[in-house]
């Protein structure tokens, strides 16, 4: 039972990771940025996935909420 319940956890978070920087990617792409601004983001999603994609979303956050 336990185990299960792991497998499906551990299943979710594979998931999410493969997810979340595509997402990242897609919506990078779709955004009016500069073209190095775009290059930037993406580099950083592709090497560090998980903590770029973190960062991306929470910058846009950030910047969705200045203006």
């Amino acid at each position: 039972m336990i185990t299960s319940v792991l497998f499906n956890i551990w299943l979710l978070l594979k998931i999410v990771a493969i997810l979340l920087p595509i997402v990242a990617i897609i919506d990078i792409l779709k955004r009016k940025l500069l073209a190095i601004d775009k290059l930037l983001w993406i580099l950083l999603v592709i090497f560090l996935p998980i903590i770029g994609s973190v960062i991306y979303f929470y910058d846009r956050y950030k910047y969705r909420n200045r203006k």
